[in-house]
Parts: structure tokens; C-alpha cells; sequence
């Protein structure tokens, strides 16, 4: 961001002074931010964004270190995504194997989801606290553990129990990997790096689509998409042990001078809670849209495909593929531009593209159509997505930038985790007329209107929301380092990071400030 040393309103307090103000903002190409002097003095500004960049010279910015953490970030993500997708695209193998119906295997995709939150907080205060490698190791390895286990459950109540315990450590790999990928990413290039990063997942499904193409359509060889998925996740924890710490987090705790105690570490998250709870219930909310927002418009698509749409197994993956390669390349393009056109702009106008190509979407017969819709539907849903990142590693308070992404991210998961349990049920219970005249389950109108309601929410929700685009985070201290206990009471301790004092407000991750070229 450049200043333009043109004096703006302060930014908002309270939520609805806070969404007026959004709204207007939304319509100023410039952004409102808060600079502070080296006296700590704090004046608000308008800020214009500094253009887009050749994204070859974005990337060349990445010094060997950081494409090092980025890359290990971006498969600990892909490992995550192929987990959760190996399951998700085989539900009719699945339920041809355990004997039951598709809506309860679609019982295990909701227990996932709602025990990712557990995981998000557990192993997310864990990589604040002590750092972002071994949380992340354990986790992979364990995550591998369970694909295996799995396998070998012989029973549907077993099958069920061990998807709850998968949920619960699947649940932490978000948090550790975006905040390890981006905050060793230059402010410039984060955009695009975000956009990039997320697409992990998408990537992550197109390769168990790959691998649900390469098993074939029996009702064993689900098997082998899970023997690969627990090859990834324990590989990628073992290849993590191997590579150093992040160096945002050893830098930051080598200028604290020594690690925190648990009851500072209690003390600060309080502050923080007290401090961000409306931050934290804003994320909360536009995560459960944004949940429901991907999974209502892929976990059942590949259902979709092969009982409303008649495709045979390696049609319909072949469609998913290339729905999720369309993903992959909305995500990167979309996140590049937003360092330019802004986080909230670029969510909108792709929820509002991704409703426009809805009936497209569901209506093609073939596997051409079908796949060319499915690719245009996903750039805009993932491209959405592309910002995500980089958008709730801004909002986050920056000593919590593990945890905060990675537990309002897995709660909003949890609330929307039904969403394939009611798509499925939905669908199920109504019916519509197939190309060969058979009377079929009504999978294409449940996702379409539903994703329909569901971009609806996404822009009404990001328009009245914050944005803290280019905010500095680098030099505040780990959780639990950043407060000082003053006369009997609790205060910020940053200070000593940028002038060697206690006990001043002005540190540049207060609410709405922003790297600025002055």
C-alpha cells in the first residue's frame, strides 16, 4: 500500500458503525488505514494500492528458505485435502460395501467436519505456543495412522468411529500450514501466494480423483485411494522433521528473550479474546458460509454425476478433475488480484459469478458439459477461496495468526458440517426425471439452489465485513510473550520489540493498521 497523506475518518468502532463504514469503504478504490510515528502517535489515512505486479517478480521475491515453508505448507494442505476427499467422491463404493445408504456414509463426512474444530484449537494454541514443526509432524503422522485404520474397520460403527477421531486431527493441519506458508512470504507477493496456497485443497482433490479413476469402479478399491492418502500424510510428517522451524516464529522468540509461561500465555489469550470476540464471531460466520459454500458445491457432485447424469465411474472423474483444475486456477488468479482489487471486492464478485453460472451447472447431460460448467463453477467458488488465507491471516489477532485462521476456519466447518448429510437427504427424498426416462434422485436442483442461498449470504456477509489488507505482522512475539503484568493489571508488551519501552499503545497490529510506503 502507498499513502497518500490524505486524512481519513478513524476506522470504525462498534459492529454497526464497523458495517457502515465497510459498505462505504467498499466503493473507495483507496483503504482506509491507521499509520503510526515513532513517537507512537496514530493518525488514519487513505492508502492506495500499489499495482499489480508482474507475478514472475512476486514469486522471485521468495528467497530458497521461503518457497521451502511455503512448499511444505502447500502438501501439508494437499495431504489434508486428499484425506478428507478420498472419502468424500467414493460414497457409493462405500455404501455399496458397508450395505447401507449414501446419506449415512455421508455421516461420516459430518463427523469430520464436526470434530475438525477440537483439532484446529488444540494444535493451533500448540504452534503459537511452541512453534509450527512438530504440532505439524505429529499431526501428519497420526492423520496417516487413522487412513490406515480405516481400512481395516470391519464394521459401519467402526468406519464411523475412526472418521470422528480422523476429524478431530485432521482439524489442525489448516491453522499450522497457512500461517507457516504466508508469514515468511513478502507483504507483496502475499496475495498471490494466498491464492496459490489454497488451492492446495483443490489440488489435493483432484489427485484423489486421479487416484479414484486409476482404483477403478469395484467396491474394494476404495482401499487404495486410502493405502495413498496414508502414504502422503505420513510422508509429508516425515519429510517436515527434516526441514527447520519457521524463522518469523524463532526470530520473534529470540526477541523475547525467553518462552512463555502457561499462565501468560492464559493471560494474553484472555486479553485477546476480550479484545477480538466480534473479530471472532465475524470469522466464525463468513467461515460457515464459505464451508458450506465448497462443500454443498463438490463433496456431492461426483454422486450427482453418476445417478442423475448417468456417467460411469471414469466419466464422472474425469469431470471432477477437471472441476477441481478450475479450482485450482480461479484460486490462483483470483488471490493474485486481490493484493490489487482488494480481499472483499474479489469475494464478491466471484460469489456473485459463481450464481450467474449456477444453471450451467446442472443442466449439461454429458460429460463434456459437464466438466466445462464444473470448471467455470469452481474458478469462481475456489477463487473466492484464493483470498481466504491471506484475508483471515490479516484479520487475526498476530501473535494468534496459528490458531485464529485455523479454529474459525474448522468452527465455521463445524456448523456447516450437515451440509452434505442434507444434500444428500434432500435429494434423496425428491426426484426428477433422468436422460434415459428413469426417475432419479434430485441431486442437480438440492446443489443448485442451495448454493445459490449460500453466495447470497458470502456477499451480503463480506460486504459489511472488515479488511485489513497489507497489515504487518512480523514482528510481534509468540503467544504468551506479548503482555507484562504492571501495578497488578495486564497490559501489551510489544513495545519492546519497536522501542525498547513498555506500556505504549502504537504497535502497527492494532485494528485496521497497514504497511504503507511513506
Amino acid at each position: 500500500m502507498e499513502t497518500t497523506h490524505e486524512p481519513a475518518d478513524p476506522i470504525a468502532k462498534g459492529v454497526l458503525a464497523t458495517a457502515k463504514q465497510s459498505w462505504h469503504d467498499l466503493f473507495i478504490f483507496q483503504q482506509r488505514v491507521v499509520v503510526t510515528n515513532s513517537l507512537g502517535e496514530t493518525t488514519t489515512e487513505w492508502a492506495r494500492p500499489v499495482p499489480l505486479r508482474n507475478p514472475i517478480s512476486l514469486l522471485a521475491q521468495l528467497s530458497a528458505r521461503d518457497w521451502l515453508f511455503f512448499l511444505v505448507g502447500f502438501a501439508a494442505w494437499t495431504a489434508d485435502a486428499f484425506d478428507f476427499h478420498a472419502l468424500s467422491i467414493q460414497q457409493v463404493k462405500l455404501a455399496e460395501y458397508y450395505g447401507t445408504s449414501k446419506t449415512e456414509i455421508s455421516t461420516a463426512i459430518t463427523l469430520t467436519l464436526l470434530l475438525r474444530s477440537v483439532g484446529a484449537a488444540f494444535f493451533g494454541l500448540a504452534g503459537d505456543r511452541w512453534g509450527r514443526k512438530w504440532p505439524m509432524v505429529f499431526n501428519m503422522i497420526v492423520l496417516g495412522a487413522l487412513q490406515i485404520a480405516t481400512i481395516y474397520s470391519r464394521t459401519f460403527s467402526e468406519f464411523l468411529a475412526v472418521r470422528s477421531l480422523f476429524g478431530l486431527f485432521m482439524g489442525g493441519v489448516y491453522g499450522n500450514a497457512i500461517a507457516m506458508a504466508l508469514e515468511n512470504s513478502p507483504v507483496d507477493a502475499r496475495g498471490l501466494m494466498s491464492g496459490i496456497l489454497q488451492q492446495g485443497y483443490a489440488f489435493g482433490y483432484v489427485c484423489a480423483a486421479c487416484a479414484n479413476l486409476g482404483v477403478g469402479g469395484s467396491d474394494n478399491s476404495w482401499k487404495t485411494v486410502f493405502w495413498i492418502a496414508a502414504g502422503l500424510s505420513i510422508g509429508v510428517g516425515i519429510v517436515r522433521c527434516f526441514f527447520p522451524e519457521s524463522k518469523q516464529f524463532l526470530e520473534a522468540r529470540k526477541a523475547g528473550k525467553a518462552q512463555a509461561t502457561p499462565s501468560a500465555l492464559w493471560a494474553e489469550t484472555k486479553m485477546m479474546l476480550a479484545q477480538e470476540w466480534k473479530m471472532w464471531i465475524y470469522c466464525v460466520i463468513l467461515m460457515t458460509w464459505f464451508n458450506f459454500y465448497s462443500h454443498t458445491s463438490q463433496d456431492s457432485y461426483t454422486t450427482f454425476m453418476l445417478t442423475q447424469k448417468e456417467l460411469d465411474n471414469s466419466g464422472a472423474s474425469r469431470a471432477s478433475i477437471l472441476m477441481k483444475v478450475g479450482a485450482c486456477v480461479g484460486g490462483t488468479i483470483l488471490g493474485y488480484t486481490s493484493q490489487w482489487f482488494g480481499r472483499r471486492r474479489t469475494i464478491i464478485v466471484a460469489a456473485i459469478m459463481s450464481g450467474f453460472i449456477i444453471p450451467a451447472w446442472i443442466l449439461p447431460e454429458g460429460e463434456r458439459g459437464l466438466s466445462v460448467s464444473g470448471f467455470f463453477l469452481q474458478f469462481f467458488v475456489q477463487g473466492a477461496w484464493g483470498v481466504i488465507p491471506i484475508h483471515l491471516n490479516e484479520l487475526s489477532p498476530p501473535a494468534y495468526r496459528s490458531s485464529f485462521p485455523g479454529l474459525t476456519y474448522q468452527l465455521g466447518n463445524m456448523i456447516s458440517s450437515p451440509s452434505t448429510q442434507i444434500v444428500s437427504a434432500i435429494a434423496e427424498s425428491h426426484f426428477v426425471t433422468s436422460k434415459s426416462g428413469k426417475r432419479v434422485d434430485a441431486y442437480g436442483p438440492t446443489m443448485g439452489i442451495a448454493t445459490a442461498i449460500i453466495a447470497t449470504g458470502i456477499v451480503i456477509t463480506t460486504a459489511f465485513g472488515p479488511e485489513k489488507r497489507g497489515r504487518e505482522f512480523e514482528k510481534t512475539l509468540p503467544a504468551g510473550m506479548n503482555v507484562v503484568r504492571e501495578g497488578g493489571k495486564t497490559v501489551d508488551a510489544n513495545d519492546d520489540l519497536e522501542r525498547g519501552e513498555k506500556g505504549q499503545a502504537g504497535e502497527v497490529e492494532d485494528a485496521g493498521h497497514s504497511s504503507l510506503d511513506k
